[in-house]
């Protein structure tokens, strides 16, 4: 989100919160929606964005809670991805049951050969194999895990907005 949009998005949320009516699940989405694309400052330096995040925050705890949307804004839920990204050269991995389970994805993993040639460059199979080796390395969390695919309507592509939850 540009730093020319935060005021008029500040401004919005603004004028939402000064009705004296409750706001719409539509409404409360499309603050959600505004308030979590902000990232320079991020919505907790938002005043006008606390109320709309902090009921948030208290909905998601509830049994049957449902993430309020906002269509005029073309997106539903926001997604979310926990770890961080591999390093390059690495894959996902899991250190739950199988190698090869990367169900929980909490690992990075890369195939590496530690042997260094012999002067003719010939191994047998055997010592060949005990070169291979794997290389494991927790994956690290993301600071900001949620987040929304939005649109700009000026480029047209799709843009990722990271956001926490944490207040």
């Amino acid at each position: 989100m540009s730093a020319k949009a935060l005021p008029v998005i500040v401004g919005l949320l603004l004028t939402a919160a000064a009705h004296p009516f409750p706001a719409s699940a539509s409404q409360w989405g499309c603050e959600v929606l505004l308030c979590a694309a902000s990232s320079n400052p991020s919505w907790r330096s938002v005043a006008a964005c606390h109320p709309p995040m902090n009921r948030l925050i208290s909905a998601m705890k509830k049994p049957g809670f449902g993430w309020p949307t906002c269509p005029e804004g073309g997106t539903g839920a926001p997604g979310y991805e926990r770890y961080a990204e591999c390093p390059t050269g690495y894959k996902v991995a899991s250190s739950r049951e199988r190698e090869d389970d990367t169900r929980s994805g909490d690992l990075c993993v890369k195939t590496v050969n530690v042997c260094r040639e012999n002067k003719h460059g010939l191994y047998t199979s055997e010592r060949q194999r005990g070169c291979i080796q794997k290389i494991f390395m927790s994956r690290s969390l993301r600071s900001r895990p949620y987040y929304f695919d939005i649109k700009n309507d000026t480029s047209g592509q799709i843009e990722r907005h990271w956001f926490t939850l944490n207040r």
